[in-house]
């Protein structure tokens, strides 16, 4: 009886233990240009979503997908991650779906891989030209960043489960 009843305490424990499943995935960009998109596939996004649910508590799944900037497929991730060197250039339909992605509340990360700025930049503000870019030099008060970081997150996951909704 004594085994029974620890085996019942162990079973509940692991049960107790498994994480919960994750609140969302992070999506690679993957464009056109040249400019490398694929740099750091193994180690740029799955440090910064490790550091994230490490430090900031958050539940990111821990793989990372691929979509491509026209790809309707963006809408299924609330969070973007773009990094590379070099040239990145958009058509118009890739902009269009990348302006209703942002605009529907999806967010850009953009990681400048030692190159990129001088090519987002302008691409960026020719298709959305009242954009507001913080340079990376911007500063970011420390007591928000993890909050900023979470909302934002949160407000993205949300805004796209609406659109989807909308879309159904």
């Amino acid at each position: 009886m004594r085994n029974f009843f620890f085996a019942i305490i162990a079973f509940s424990f692991i049960n107790n233990a498994k994480a919960a499943d994750p609140s969302f995935k992070i999506a690679l960009l993957k464009y056109n240009g040249g400019g490398d998109w694929y740099a750091n596939l193994e180690t740029s996004l799955p440090n910064l979503i490790t550091f994230c649910n490490t430090n900031l508590g958050t539940n990111i799944n821990p793989e990372q997908a691929i979509v491509e900037v026209g790809s309707p497929e963006i809408f299924n991730y609330p969070f973007l991650h773009m990094t590379g060197h070099g040239n990145w250039v958009l058509s118009n339909a890739e902009a269009e779906n990348l302006r209703k992605y942002l605009v529907s509340g999806g967010f850009l990360h953009i990681d400048d891989n030692f190159g990129i700025d001088p090519f987002v930049r302008p691409q960026l503000k020719k298709y959305f030209p009242n954009l507001i870019l913080l340079n990376y030099l911007s500063p970011i008060p420390s007591t928000t960043r993890n909050l900023t970081f979470r909302m934002a997150c949160q407000k993205s996951t949300n805004m796209m489960e609406n659109l989807r909704k909308d879309l159904d």
